[in-house]
């Protein structure tokens, strides 16, 4: 690559990493288990008013197990704590400031470019059935399968589009997901 695109060459490494994965291997659970409070808290300032959602008896006579969770709050049950006893969410108090840590900060490839800025840009889901009352779910995987340098209007990165799963406790798997991010390093003014 030559001139303005010479930077591109920059994402190389991971470009020749599609297709691995960049997870641990690991399921991470969310914080807490699936609890009744929890889906109507959910439910309410949607007021998603779907009796599968907080009767058990209807819930039967449709074939589950248990009141469900809609199918959107699953993310929201396999997420990571933000926040825990004894900690300080925000690393100082200045304006813009960020949070010591995020439950969706993205893992990167090994020999990427460093980058200080990134934003969600799509996600697929793909619903295999609803999580239950009681269950705990978790994330496992975070295969990369595509990269694409791009300069875009609010800097130069890459879009990375990654595959990843959701499970319950016997490793059944709840939900597919695919992601792209847009990792990159603003302009300068």
């Amino acid at each position: 690559m030559a001139g303005d695109d010479a930077w591109k060459a920059d994402w190389a490494a991971v470009v020749a990493q599609i297709g691995e994965d960049f997870s641990d291997g690991a399921v991470h659970y969310g914080v807490d288990r699936v609890e009744r409070g929890a889906i109507r808290r959910y439910l309410e300032p949607l007021e998603f008013d779907c009796p599968l959602h907080y009767d058990p008896e209807v819930a039967a006579a449709h074939g589950h197990a248990g009141v469900t969770a809609p199918y959107t709050a699953t993310v929201t049950f396999a997420m990571g704590p933000v926040w825990a006893p004894g900690e300080s969410v925000f690393t100082s108090a200045e304006r813009d400031a960020q949070p010591a840590r995020v439950s969706v900060k993205p893992r990167m490839p090994r020999g990427a470019p460093p980058t200080t800025g990134y934003f969600a840009t799509d996600m697929e889901v793909e619903f295999v059935r609803p999580v239950l009352e009681g269950e705990r779910v978790g994330r496992r995987g975070n295969r990369l399968i595509a990269c694409q340098p791009k300069e875009t209007r609010v800097g130069r990165g890459a879009f990375l589009t990654f595959e990843g799963e959701m499970v319950d406790e016997r490793g059944e798997v709840v939900v597919r997901s695919r992601h792209t991010l847009f990792v990159y390093n603003p302009h300068q003014a």
